[in-house]
């Protein structure tokens, strides 16, 4: 039976708001895990791996699905941003405007390379059908469009990957709503992607060796841990959700009821 006391040793509070901003936060990481993953390796490797593509005949179901499962990870990093804001801002607000401005930043970018990737499925469906158009000119129309989406796909998930991994990870170690550990595999991966990243728009580097594998890992952990860690353990307590805490209750109260 629940007391009132505050000299009571132990107080667990029901699921509350803090609670829900946790598993929240948490769920949005997670979700741009299970929808950009299987949309850039399954859904979307026809039209990004096959230059003739748009020539071909068949059904262009699974690339507009990818596309989909893309706009869900474009949502998903808007939704984490937003959900987290009102309680990182009590540690720097400008730092926390600063997160949800990338992460929109991130999304938009992400929606432009799926609108190129659909540009290409409406020129398949109807101008490639068509027994007076120019084959080489729409495999270049077509190559033009996948060349954007790459550009998009390095620029959102892969260099603002690197900003945002700065600013939320400075905040959450500074507050130390969750485990320091976890921020630190973003703020040291950050570095090491950036650098990744740029060598690849300069020429010199490319998403499939072994140094871009070594430089995104530590940014897959962290987001992945992150999510992982607030949808399962929720924040840690600490000086910033000391006042969502029920007065008299002791720093341990974020759990299930």
């Amino acid at each position: 039976m629940a007391t009132n006391d505050a000299t009571a040793p132990t107080r667990r509070v029901p699921l509350d708001r803090l609670r829900r901003t946790a598993f929240l936060g948490g769920a949005f990481y997670l979700i741009t895990f299970a929808a950009s993953i299987p949309a850039a390796f399954v859904f979307l490797d026809p039209v990004l791996s096959d230059p003739h593509y748009i020539l071909g005949s068949g059904s262009e179901t699974g690339v507009v699905f990818g596309g989909l499962l893309d706009m869900v990870n474009a949502f998903a990093c808007i939704g984490s941003a937003v959900v987290l804001f009102p309680l990182l801002k009590r540690q720097n607000e400008a730092v926390a405007l600063g997160f949800v401005t990338s992460r929109l930043l991130e999304a938009a970018i992400i929606v432009m390379g799926v609108v190129s990737l659909l540009a290409v499925v409406t020129l398949r469906q109807g101008v490639a059908g068509d027994p007076g158009a120019d084959a080489g000119t729409l495999v270049t129309v077509g190559t033009a469009l996948v060349a954007l989406r790459d550009w998009t796909f390095l620029l959102g998930p892969g260099f603002m990957a690197t900003v945002n991994a700065l600013l939320l990870g400075s905040l959450m170690y500074r507050s130390g709503l969750v485990p320091r550990v976890i921020p630190l595999l973003g703020l040291i991966g950050a570095p090491l992607l950036l650098a990744s990243k740029v060598a690849t728009m300069f020429g010199v580097n490319d998403d499939a060796t072994l140094w871009s594998a070594v430089a995104v890992a530590p940014i897959f952990c962290w987001e992945l841990s992150l999510g992982l860690w607030l949808s399962i353990k929720g924040f840690r307590p600490c000086p910033l959700t000391a006042g969502d805490r029920p007065a008299g209750a002791p720093p341990a109260v974020l759990t299930h009821a």
